[in-house]
């Protein structure tokens, strides 16, 4: 299972320095900005290196020509960004930039990146003395280097902004000048600076008029205007995008539940639904009363039909379809998706007709450029409601932290891992096993623990054969989530198994549910896949021929008997 992902550098908290010494750093930023002699000399010795060593690749130069006082809002990947950015300016440009108070701590090392245009700040804290001269220095014509984020973004997409720089543009009226970095992230390991290539991009500068005390919302429009400008380059020069636009494929309960927790977590979100009229129905009521009556669709949300959606401008597909229907809704869809689009799958089941994991259906298919997979005890309403623990699973680090940011702010407990298969299959056998359990009740609880038991094993059996790692059966994913679903009295796999269980024919429990059962359906399937993989599975083969009509409940009843006495006897 995976740590927690951290976007940032670990939280540390800022060593207390002399006052009178931190004090000295700013007078000195204040009145001199940068000691001319050495920043000549570091300047003369570092640009010629970045650009042999880094294959340093500077776009968009000609924009930082402009006179007066300039304020430069580029994104933090390393700690050489500042010294890079440099050297995207002109040789008449002097910067100076914001540095963490811990640099400052040895005398000498504040010494000389004082001298070579830093000045401290306190983080976590609103630090005045800081924005003060940085205020100070634009103002004097200087050029003042600011990461908005406000803290090192080593992998991934890009974090959100603070409103610090939407504060100084305001303050000082001064252009600001949108800056991508990408690749400084990988020259570091330890001490040693590696030859990795390192790109920067520039776009046009952009202004606001001045305004002394400007209010927080103010500066954070602002800042809000700024940072799509630096996406923008980022996303140019072939940086992971942010996941902004999503589209879901499915308005059923999880569909619709997911579109809610989208929208909380920031993003704009189109909700596909099967028929245009059904379309206008939830657009209209804002409410998807069919499936998940009572839980209001944000404003962030629209609703259209699936084939009207355009997929080719969304940062996220999601498909919110039963396994039976994920080939039909990839058909549809799969040549619309880019190249760098992500997509998330809430399928739990295998994909017919040769028993796939989603993910694995889908990579196949789909040209995307990370695939995730949800698993955990979350129903749709519960979680709708932010009360849902979530397993997310990706191969794909990246993926994983932006998905895991998202779910985050949208006050979810998420548990990220990369044990994709075992997510997966987690969710197979949940289903399974719930529905064992609930067609078996009727003939006592002994047999319905036999059922769900006997099931449950079979399909780790087959897991560990897929590489799925145990740990993730005995967590959220696995027994969490079977936990809920046998508790649920409106689960649909429950509901299917008690009626399963009274000798309710399979083909008529969806119209008695008004819903489909994931759990019915795919069994054959798993039974059927497990088999040809030489695991045995004699409990899924059994549930399988009852869903068929083959056996009689009291015989599949008396064959998990036996089956249970032979496994004791073995």
């Amino acid at each position: 299972m995976d740590e927690q992902p951290r976007v940032s550098a670990p939280p540390r908290k800022d060593k207390v320095i002399p006052e009178e010494r931190f004090q000295r750093y700013h007078r000195y930023a204040r009145e001199h900005g940068v000691n001319k002699i050495l920043y000549t000399i570091a300047r003369l010795i570092l640009v010629p290196a970045f650009l042999i060593w880094f294959r340093l690749e500077r776009q968009g130069r000609e924009h930082a020509r402009v006179s007066g006082g300039l304020i430069v809002a580029a994104n933090h990947r390393s700690f050489l960004d500042p010294f890079v950015i440099g050297a995207l300016l002109p040789w008449r440009r002097q910067i100076q930039f914001v540095a963490k108070v811990e640099l400052f701590e040895k005398p000498w090392q504040g010494w000389i990146l004082n001298r070579l245009g830093a000045f401290p700040i306190r983080r976590g804290q609103s630090d005045e003395t800081a924005v003060e001269t940085a205020r100070i220095a634009v103002e004097r014509g200087g050029t003042v280097v600011i990461f908005p984020e406000g803290t090192r973004i080593r992998q991934g997409s890009l974090a959100r902004p603070k409103r610090g720089v939407g504060r100084l543009a305001l303050e000082t009226g001064a252009p600001v000048l949108p800056v991508a970095v990408l690749g400084s992230e990988h020259v570091r390991r330890g001490w040693r600076i590696r030859p990795r290539k390192v790109a920067l991009r520039a776009g046009p500068p952009l202004t606001f008029p001045r305004t002394e005390r400007p209010s927080p919302s103010l500066a954070a429009t602002v800042t809000e205007r700024i940072w799509p400008n630096i996406e923008l380059q980022w996303e140019y020069l072939g940086g992971l995008p942010p996941l902004r636009q999503a589209a879901i494929i499915g308005a059923g309960s999880w569909g619709t539940a997911m579109a809610v927790l989208l929208a909380r977590g920031g993003l704009e979100v189109q909700l596909g639904t099967r028929t245009q009229e059904a379309a206008e129905e939830v657009e209209r009521k804002r409410e998807n009363e069919r499936y998940l009556p009572g839980v209001k669709l944000p404003e962030g949300v629209t609703i259209k039909r699936a084939s009207d959606i355009e997929l080719g401008g969304c940062d996220l597909v999601v498909y919110a379809v039963p396994s039976k229907a994920l080939p039909q809704a990839v058909g549809t869809t799969a040549d619309r998706i880019g190249p760098r689009t992500a997509v998330l799958l809430l399928t739990k089941g295998l994909v017919q007709p040769l028993g796939m994991l989603p993910t694995e259906y889908v990579a196949e298919r789909v040209r995307a450029r990370a695939i995730a997979c949800l698993g955990g005890p979350a129903h749709a309403r519960e979680a709708a409601a932010g009360m849902a623990a979530l397993v997310l699973g990706s191969a794909d680090a990246d993926l994983r932290r932006q998905l895991y940011e998202v779910f985050n702010r949208a006050g979810l407990v998420c548990e990220p891992t990369d044990d994709v298969a075992g997510v997966e299959m987690a969710g197979v056998a949940k289903n399974a096993a719930a529905l064992a359990a609930a067609a078996a009740e009727p003939y006592g609880l002994n047999a319905a623990g036999i059922a769900a038991a006997g099931i449950w094993d079979e399909c780790v059996d087959y897991a560990m054969l897929k590489g799925a790692r145990l740990e993730t059966f005995a967590g959220l994913a696995g027994v969490g989530d079977l936990t809920a679903t046998v508790l649920a009295p409106n689960s649909r796999n429950r509901r299917a198994g008690e009626l399963l269980g009274k000798g309710v024919p399979a083909d008529q429990i969806p119209g008695r549910i008004r819903q489909a059962s994931e759990g019915l359906d795919s069994v054959p399937l798993v039974a059927e896949t497990l088999t040809r993989a030489g695991v045995a599975a004699p409990r899924l083969s059994g549930l399988a021929e009852l869903i068929a009509g083959e056996i009689e409940p009291t015989e599949w009843i008396a064959g998990l008997r036996q089956a249970e006495r032979q496994r004791r006897v073995a």
